[in-house]
């Protein structure tokens, strides 16, 4: 006991130091966070106050989004439509009255999103190389790279479509560049990351095997990071699916021509029918995604 003692007594000093300063930490971290709080809340507009007037004519002051939210119900309540049992068939054609046009703009918004994708994977495999760390000829390129995806994804989709509607004019073409480019720029973030986790010892075997760069690469890594590029990609391709419709705002095609004159004409129950018809597309998207991608990678993992 006694040899133990001043270890003991070491180790409980040393332990006492270390939750003093997880506490401190602990503080200031959350001081700091509830000072980002307020000032991102203040600067939001969410303490904005406006004058409302009550259903028996006062007139009161209450806070902005209190006083928004009401009407963002009643916005929604809107977009229902009138649907009766006995004439549901009826109700329900009405609903989706305009259905031949929206579905050959589906089919439009789903294929601008599906050759994005495939501009996206190789723009986004062809650069992720030269962008990971550990696999960068040299410190030049991997900046040069990096930044290059940085500006690309950085600008939103909808801007780039605004450039090529500009340059190409209206149509899926500015559509597809847009998406494309922006998400070359995600999915080569999101490549380069698997690349940089990936296990540099079979690099290293066909490096002492007299094997090139490109040889390490095709060999030693791209076998590694199929199954997330996979993942990523399906995963890239269901975002790609609700940007394209959101794209035809500015004139790039798809079902965002629609959603705009309906909201410009305030036809709210065709708002809900397109909204509704985006929202079935992504779900069966996903589900196929994800079988695809379970499909795949199960096959990866038996060495096919």
């Amino acid at each position: 006991m006694t040899v133990l003692s001043p270890a003991i007594d070491r180790f409980e000093i040393d332990y006492a130091a270390a939750r003093r300063s997880a506490l401190r930490v602990n503080l200031v971290s959350t001081v700091v966070f509830a000072l980002c709080f307020f000032a991102t809340a203040w600067l939001g507009g969410f303490f904005d106050m406006t004058d409302v007037t009550l259903p028996d004519g006062d007139r009161v002051s209450m806070w902005k989004i209190w006083a928004g939210l009401p009407r963002l119900g009643e916005y929604l309540y809107k977009t229902l439509p009138e649907l009766h049992r006995e004439t549901l068939g009826a109700d329900l054609a009405g609903w989706f009255w305009r259905w031949k046009v929206w579905l050959w703009l589906l089919l439009e918004t789903i294929l601008i999103a599906y050759m994005a994708t495939l501009l996206g994977i190789v723009g986004a495999f062809l650069l992720s190389f030269p962008a990971s760390r550990n696999l960068s000829p040299n410190r030049l390129v991997l900046n040069v790279t990096r930044r290059f995806l940085e500006i690309i994804r950085t600008v939103p989709d909808l801007v780039w479509a605004l450039i090529f509607v500009f340059c190409f004019g209206v149509g899926p073409l500015a559509g597809v560049l847009a998406i494309g480019l922006h998400a070359t720029g995600a999915l080569g973030k999101l490549y380069s990351e698997a690349n940089e986790n990936a296990d540099m010892r079979p690099l290293e075997g066909i490096k002492a095997s007299g094997g090139t760069w490109f040889d390490q690469i095709r060999y030693g890594i791209v076998p590694q990071v199929v199954p997330n590029i996979i993942s990523y990609t399906l995963l890239r391709f269901e975002i790609n699916v609700r940007s394209s419709s959101i794209i035809g705002f500015v004139g790039a095609g798809g079902l965002g021509q629609e959603i705009r004159v309906a909201m410009s004409l305030q036809e709210y129950t065709d708002l809900s029918a397109l909204f509704l018809i985006v929202f079935l597309t992504v779900i069966v998207i996903d589900m196929l995604s994800e079988k695809v991608r379970h499909r795949i990678i199960g096959l990866t993992g038996k060495g096919i």
